[in-house]
């Protein structure tokens, strides 16, 4: 494999866009369509830590969660204590797994990330109607505002908020293409229920009162954010990731993948593993507040995506999270003796100070909040 000096790449020039004026500097999109090599600030230049291939872990088994086993109204006691078992394992040791018989055909996904997809294929113009400087956590754009010196993502997303509704922020939402708005809020709120479901069956795994995570969450239990990602082809992809390994600071993320080409990858004892595409399923993580509610024992997976020198990727991740000014912190049941309590309470108002703080020096929130 040749290394990244090797491929000639632009250096830091004074628009550091490789040739891409700075009104246009951040947007990848752009880079990836009209710049023949890619801009340092992207480059890994000694590559990253590969990751096995997905039949190495147990994504058809102990990793496949079926949602309509969790209820003992809708299955038998004996399934629904099987399958908790099973969801208890895989957010204590992985964090992560995917989820099936949600409620959503395979053939309705496909029409939400279809219109995903359409939205970046718009002309420039179109798609910056709905920016946001300095591309925070709203509108089109992506994460370079944040990145400090730090290698940047090769990707583009736009950012809306979904529930509660917040009309100053309707103006991120896309009037083009043609029924986005409709399609994008309708499978945010069937996604809604999802999170909440999986909550109340991970304290029952935990032996706690079902609501023991979800009245954290505040009176409208919690609020709902989508993310839609759009990681173009690279040049590369042995050097340019398109998310660097990180965990969410949410409490849970559900994620509809790409059903044409893979990308996300997670972490398990310092080693990455492929997460496979199944048709029809969700990948779901649990993201930092799920870790600290627990008290560390649901685990906050660490993930990353990598690029692709072929053809473009498409993903729409659903963040479930805190109200604003709503207290986390660990559940006092799971605070004994032998477990003290490990992370501090906080409100989302304050994690978002400390993930802008620690962000920029490549540093994952969650270590900041440990006592």
């Amino acid at each position: 494999m040749a290394s990244a000096e090797e491929w000639k790449l632009h250096g830091d020039d004074d628009n550091d866009g490789g040739g891409i004026p700075n009104s246009k500097l951040n947007l990848v999109q752009e880079i990836a369509g009209k710049v023949g090599k890619v801009p340092e600030r992207f480059v890994h230049k000694n590559g990253y830590p590969q990751a096995s291939d997905a039949s190495s872990a147990p994504w058809m088994d102990d990793l496949l969660i079926d949602l309509s086993l969790l209820s003992p109204s809708s299955s038998s006691p004996q399934q629904a204590a099987a399958e908790l078992v099973k969801l208890r394992s895989a957010v204590t040791s992985w964090g992560c797994f995917q989820v099936i018989n949600h409620g959503m055909t395979s053939s309705y996904l496909d029409k939400v990330l279809r219109v995903c997809k359409e939205f970046f294929v718009l002309p420039l113009d179109e798609r910056q109607k709905y920016s946001e400087v300095p591309y925070l956590f709203s509108g089109y754009g992506n994460d370079a505002a944040l990145a400090g010196d730090q290698i940047l993502n090769w990707n583009d997303r736009l950012y809306l908020t979904i529930y509660p509704e917040n009309p100053s922020k309707l103006k991120y939402w896309p009037q083009k293409p043609e029924k986005f708005r409709e399609i994008v809020h309708e499978y945010g709120m069937k996604v809604r229920p999802i999170p909440e479901m999986l909550l109340k069956a991970m304290a029952r795994s935990l032996d706690l009162d079902e609501n023991c995570f979800l009245k954290q969450h505040g009176e409208n239990q919690g609020g709902i954010t989508a993310r839609i990602n759009l990681y173009p082809r690279c040049l590369i992809p042995d050097y340019v990731l398109g998310v660097k390994p990180h965990s969410d600071g949410s409490t849970m993320t559900i994620l509809l993948q790409d059903k044409d080409v893979e990308g996300l990858q997670v972490q398990k004892d310092d080693q990455w593993f492929k997460v496979p595409v199944i048709p029809g399923a969700l990948f779901v993580n649990a993201g930092d507040l799920a870790e600290v509610m627990s008290n560390g024992i649901i685990k906050a997976t660490v993930h990353r995506v990598v690029t692709n020198s072929q053809q473009d990727r498409i993903s729409l991740a659903v963040f479930y999270s805190a109200q604003i000014d709503n207290k986390i912190g660990p559940a006092d049941e799971l605070i004994t003796a032998e477990r003290p309590c490990l992370y501090k309470r906080l409100t989302m108002r304050d994690y978002g100070k400390l993930f802008i703080q620690h962000y920029p020096e490549g540093q994952r929130t969650l270590l900041a909040l440990k006592l």
